[in-house]
């Protein structure tokens, strides 16, 4: 449908592409990768013709609409509703369900839609906007990172909305999971040059790789054979009988021209600086609640221990106090009621969702990773600014002239100049490109401590999460298990299908519907019930496994004192010193029986509760 030949676009001296040519046929859905800068953002705007190629042509058909998602926030509407309905198609102008039901899908709740869209934040304007853009039934959709301000269950309806879509997408994400998911084709921006593939991101990066790799091996070995000529040619120029042979290598040379060495391409490659951390528990959560002033309770009565190897994904929609949850646990936020009990060795990591204006504007990156940390050496700022990918003279660049996402990187660094044993990240993929999004799951899984991630990635869950703090079916709760346990077991309450007609959309529930319903309810009870039964159970065993451990050392310090006894000949010291160590190994024998009685317990309750979900 849409046909690119030979497209060029540079501004200055910096060259995005170079003679781009694709098509995009009927049906196909393709995603543009390509890192942040390179062009993915520009190369949507020609298509639109927003912007002006240096040359080239870009050729669509005649009466052919295009849907481009708008980050510009300008509403004239006095309600949600009405201004999501701005985008219906002329034949649909009065069909204001439609906009309604992607609304819905998008986030907004019934009691929203009269709300004057000024009211909301401006991640939910942005949701409006791409509301109008789904609602215009366009031929093409061109959507620019749409899962930006989207909460995990807004981007499962999105997902389905779009394998739905009948028309062509060409779509941009930093979601590797959300585009593999949706596109048929790949679109790559790579060393100025586009290349299009069918498949899915990975084959597309593996084609690049093994391409790149016969190039520097087809160059090393055009180099040894060009010294070989080369020193042909110097060693017999002189040789008259041999003028026709040396002048031929010569024009060989000439004529095949030079292999250039590839220009390397910088990876965000870093590993977060983890610390020993001398027990098993690093916090207990008690009956924690929060609420701001006389706001409703965002979260009521959390129970939860978090251990020096877990990895605890909190998700759920937005606004429901994800975010306010990482804070409170942080401690930057007092809780209404409830208790956070910290080891007191335990050092923490804090990445904030909208942390990057706590940047100061004037300094350069290199003095925002100093003040980072005391400890951190000008040395060591810069050996992290290269690993964020802010190598040499870039990690003296100033803050003011730093896009969104090398703040971001920003950020990140300033959690490696210290050692901690916690890392508290809030959407820590906000603004970062594919590639890096890859590096930091790599880095978190690398990690040597515990992690509690806010995410709506849900390659970032499948990947990481051991257990889950999810925020749905308005309460939260402890989920102990993976998120694809949790898809099986549990599921998001609002994982209905979306391409129910009006009709369907307004009928009664099937009664297998109402027994889905059901059986999901009495899971997420079952469920509760568990984590409201094993959690006494956790916290005893912690308690006693501190306990073996305090026994454990009071005893190797008796030992050592019983053996200077023994040496000096300190009789009475070698008695008392005796009677101690007898008693502490029987207080540590007892201790242990405990502890295999609460194990076995929690053993088996544990298998309980697995089975009741089994034979659900």
């Amino acid at each position: 449908m849409i046909q690119v030949s030979n497209l060029c676009k540079s501004y200055g001296s910096h060259e995005l592409f170079i003679d781009a040519n694709f098509n995009v046929n009927a049906r196909e859905r393709v995603g543009l990768v390509g890192r942040n800068g390179h062009g993915k953002t520009t190369l949507l705007r020609l298509l639109l013709g927003r912007e002006s190629a240096d040359s080239g042509t870009v050729n669509i058909p005649r009466n052919y609409r295009l849907g481009y998602l708008e980050q510009h926030l300008n509403f004239t509407q006095p309600s949600i509703l009405q201004e999501a309905c701005l985008g219906l198609p002329p034949d649909q102008e009065h069909d204001a369900w439609r906009a309604e039901k992607i609304l819905a899908g998008l986030g907004f709740a019934p009691a929203d839609m009269q709300r004057p869209p000024a009211e909301f934040s401006g991640g939910f304007q942005v949701r409006l906007n791409l509301a109008k853009v789904l609602v215009s039934d366009p031929d093409m959709l061109l959507l620019d990172e749409p899962t930006n301000y989207l909460d995990v269950v807004s981007i499962r309806w999105l997902t389905r909305f779009l394998n739905s879509w009948k028309g062509e997408l060409i779509l941009i994400t930093h979601d590797r999971g959300f585009m593999d998911s949706v596109t048929t084709h790949t679109l790559g921006i790579h060393r100025q040059r586009l290349r299009k593939i069918e498949g899915g991101t990975a084959k597309l990066y593996e084609q690049i790789a093994s391409e790149e790799e016969i190039y520097d091996k087809t160059r090393l070995n055009d180099e040894k054979r060009r010294k070989e000529v080369e020193l042909f040619i110097r060693r017999f120029r002189a040789k008259a009988r041999l003028a026709g042979m040396v002048q031929s290598r010569v024009k060989t040379l000439e004529k095949k021209g030079r292999k250039e060495k590839l220009e390397k391409i910088e990876n965000l490659e870093f590993s977060f600086n983890s610390a020993a951390f001398p027990a098993k528990v690093m916090m207990d959560v008690s009956d924690l609640s929060f609420q701001y002033g006389d706001g409703p309770r965002l979260f009521s009565d959390l129970n939860l221990t978090i251990h020096k190897d877990d990895r605890i994904c909190i998700v759920g929609k937005n606004g429901k106090g994800k975010t306010t949850l990482l804070k409170v646990l942080a401690q930057n936020l007092a809780p209404v009621s409830g208790n956070i009990r910290t080891h007191a060795s335990l050092q923490t990591g804090y990445f904030e969702q909208t942390n990057i204006a706590s940047l100061d504007p004037n300094k350069t990156v290199e003095q925002e990773l100093l003040a980072s940390a005391e400890e951190c050496t000008q040395q060591q700022a810069r050996n992290i600014a290269g690993a964020m990918m802010f190598s040499g003279d870039n990690a003296l660049k100033a803050i003011s002239v730093l896009s969104g996402g090398e703040k971001s990187r920003v950020m990140l660094g300033k959690l490696l100049a210290a050692p901690y044993h916690l890392l508290l990240l809030d959407e820590p993929t906000n603004h970062l490109d594919m590639e890096s999004c890859d590096s930091l799951v790599a880095a978190i899984d690398a990690f040597d401590g515990a992690v509690m991630l806010v995410t709506h990635n849900e390659m970032f869950l499948h990947t990481l999460a051991n257990r889950l703090i999810v925020f749905d079916r308005g309460k939260q709760f402890l989920f102990e298990g993976s998120y694809h346990s949790f898809l099986n077991d549990v599921g998001w309450e609002s994982d209905d299908p979306v391409s129910q007609t009006r009709e369907e959309a307004e009928a009664p529930a099937a009664a297998s519907t109402v027994d889905k319903k059901a059986l999901r309810k009495l899971k997420a009870e079952i469920i509760q019930e568990k984590s409201r039964t094993l959690k006494p159970l956790e916290s005893r065993m912690a308690q006693l496994e501190q306990n073996i451990e305090k026994l454990e050392g009071e005893l190797s310090a008796v030992n050592q004192r019983l053996l200077a006894a023994s040496s000096n000949g300190d009789g009475a010291a070698i008695t008392d010193l005796a009677k101690q160590e007898r008693d502490l190994q029987s207080s540590l024998e007892t201790t242990y029986n405990k502890l295999d009685a609460v194990t076995s317990d929690f053993e088996t309750r544990s298998d309980e509760f697995q089975t009741r979900l089994a034979n659900l």
